[in-house]
């Protein structure tokens, strides 16, 4: 039986739930044609998900009655933060889907000396996070902050128990760069690649300079890639 997920916002202390969520209500149907007895998984983004028994469904709302409450088992153990400069549209919203399928916490929009694109649409990134956690069965919806300059994000990634970051010239990428660690940092360049000042910055604050290989990789694969390497080693 294949399952369908939908995020929500709700802590499921309930035994009854109604959805009014339009985007929902138009997707059980219209698109998927659900009714009375149908089961689904509601995720409230908080690692809580819950199955729940529809009830009653019409163009106002739906009904649902809550099976069952348990905790998401799909989360990485590891926190990633994705510090990624600003591409193109299409190409930093694939970035987005694409780390939130593998398992990024956070994404950070960088601002770097060589980006050209500046605007972003907030809340299509955020749309595209909760569509990407529901279609990869994630308990949680990763937070997209809002844009940054690099100098400045750079005091708040000393939190991070190592920072990567990614440039064709750094040592080669390998599993013990982050072993034992908890909280791990990713910083992606822009088309243009890193200035030789943040990559001054970089050094300075014992960033660990890693290259993914000899070939030269396109911003948003590298992005897709580094992520993969560090949730799953």
């Amino acid at each position: 039986m294949r399952w369908y997920r939908f995020v929500v916002s709700d802590d499921f202390n309930k035994k009854y739930i109604r959805i009014i969520d339009p985007v929902i209500l138009n997707q059980w149907q219209k698109v998927l044609r659900f009714k009375s007895g149908d089961e689904v998984i509601l995720v409230n983004g908080q690692n809580k998900e819950a199955i729940t028994k529809i009830i009653s469904i019409n163009n106002d709302f739906a009904e649902g009655e809550i099976i069952e409450v348990r905790d998401n088992q799909n989360e990485p153990q590891i926190e990633t933060i994705l510090y990624c400069a600003i591409l193109k549209n299409e190409n930093f919203e694939w970035v987005v889907q694409k780390a939130t399928e593998i398992g990024v916490k956070e994404i950070v929009p960088l601002i770097t000396k060589r980006t050209i694109k500046l605007n972003l649409r907030k809340d299509r990134l955020e749309k595209i996070c909760q569509e990407a956690t529901e279609q990869s069965g994630r308990g949680m919806v990763p937070i997209i902050n809002n844009p940054i300059k690099f100098e400045e994000v750079v005091r708040f990634a000393k939190n991070n128990d190592v920072n990567i970051f990614c440039d064709p010239n750094g040592e080669i990428f390998h599993k013990n760069i982050i072993k034992s660690k908890s909280k791990i940092g990713i910083f992606i360049g822009p088309e243009g690649g890193w200035d030789e000042d943040e990559m001054f910055i970089a050094k300075h604050n014992d960033f660990k300079i890693i290259s993914l290989g000899k070939l030269i990789l396109r911003a948003e694969t590298a992005a897709i890639i580094a992520s993969y390497l560090v949730i799953n080693s």
